[in-house]
């Protein structure tokens, strides 16, 4: 029988979330709560924990154009890239970003995490085989998840134990996929090593350059320039906008396609509201920005990269982390502080990202700070 919308509902004498308090207290007691901290617009600590790289989210030239773009525009993209959300700015995104990678096409997400689950869930459908590198993000384990294909976690970096997978494999179709920056030590993946066991194996490989785009590779074009895997027809990228480029959102690149099959099956880009136009202008520019870089380097001048920008500093438990990184702040250094489930082996750390704007007077400073945490690891833990 149907209840009427005027059913009078009898208040409950318990309330059904209370097992959220003995869940939060575990976790206080195991050192892994968390909380919010918002930040002033003001605060004078160096930043070593955003993902800022190249100082680009508070460049002049991509702010304005972030409010150019949200006053042609308006503030918000109206709707799915399929209905109203595919503006101008949207296709020049992708076309920067195909030139910047070497990539014959883009597609722009709402964000690098929309990014990879939609590659991967349509890359990798029921009935194939899905190869993921223990230490992967966050969103690709979300996406193995999703994909429904059977799913083989390797080693760390383990590309005979891919190669062994590879080779035992019943799926037809096999997709490996790996970040090419690892987000907590900075590890380089062994990009060229995987390539060549996919291509042996027909598989593909999929890489995810979320802490590499923009500062490895030539002119910033990512580590899959970097290995010389750049275009080639077996190999698909994911990039967020939101690191290297100082904005916000994310992009899939590969062959022609590859992005067609997107647009045609990704429930993350035929569902979700497209990127607002304010982001969608600031990546633009940061974007070009990096292309002026590879104009320089192609020129025969001086245009230095790092192999990567994250430092991963291990502490041990997590109250030593979060008593390190309070250390690090009261020096006036702020660094970011992963504790389990952040990080893929249990062991707390602090990470320090490298940003291009940091003067030699911040240097100093950040060794001082070390040196002291240093010092009270040596004493306490």
């Amino acid at each position: 029988m149907a209840i009427s919308d005027h059913t009078s509902v009898s208040r409950p004498t318990q309330d059904p979330f209370a097992w959220l308090s003995a869940t939060a207290l575990a976790r206080a007691e195991a050192g892994v709560r968390r909380s919010l901290r918002p930040r002033s617009s003001g605060s004078r600590l160096i930043d070593l924990a955003s993902n800022d790289y190249l100082g680009l989210a508070r460049d002049a030239r991509v702010i304005a154009a972030a409010a150019a773009a949200a006053k042609e525009w308006g503030a918000g993209a109206t709707g799915s890239r399929l209905v109203t959300g595919s503006t101008q700015l949207h296709t020049e995104l992708e076309v920067a970003l195909a030139e910047l990678t070497g990539q014959p096409r883009a597609l722009v997400f709402s964000s690098g995490y929309l990014a990879n689950l939609a590659a991967v869930t349509t890359l990798c459908p029921p009935g194939a085989l899905l190869v993921s590198d223990a230490h992967n993000h966050a969103s690709m384990v979300d996406a193995a998840r999703l994909c429904r294909a059977s799913v083989a976690v390797v080693g760390h970096r383990a590309v005979d134990e891919v190669a062994a997978v590879l080779a035992s494999r019943t799926q037809e179709r096999a997709l490996v996929v790996t970040d090419a920056v690892f987000s907590v030590d900075g590890e380089l993946a062994p990009l060229a090593q995987l390539a060549q066991v996919c291509q042996r194996a027909g598989a593909g490989l999929l890489i995810d350059e979320a802490h590499s785009l923009g500062v490895v590779g030539p002119g910033g074009a990512g580590a899959a320039a970097a290995a010389g895997l750049a275009g080639l027809p077996g190999v698909v990228l994911t990039v967020t906008l939101s690191k290297a480029l100082g904005s916000q959102g994310g992009a899939v690149l590969g062959s022609a396609h590859v992005v067609e099959h997107l647009v045609d099956s990704a429930r993350t880009f035929i569902f979700d509201t497209a990127l607002a136009p304010a982001s969608a202008g600031a990546a633009l520019e940061a974007a070009h920005a990096l292309r002026l870089h590879q104009a320089v380097a192609a020129a025969g001048l001086a245009a230095a990269v790092p192999d990567a920008a994250v430092v991963g500093v291990r502490i041990g438990t997590p109250e030593a982390a979060v008593r390190s990184a309070a250390s690090m702040a009261a020096a006036g250094v702020a660094v970011g502080c992963f504790r389990p489930p952040s990080v893929p082996d249990g062991i707390s750390r602090l990470r320090l990202t490298a940003h291009a704007d940091l003067s030699d007077a911040d240097i100093d400073t950040v060794e001082s700070a070390l040196a002291v945490v240093s010092g009270q690891a040596a004493r306490t833990w």
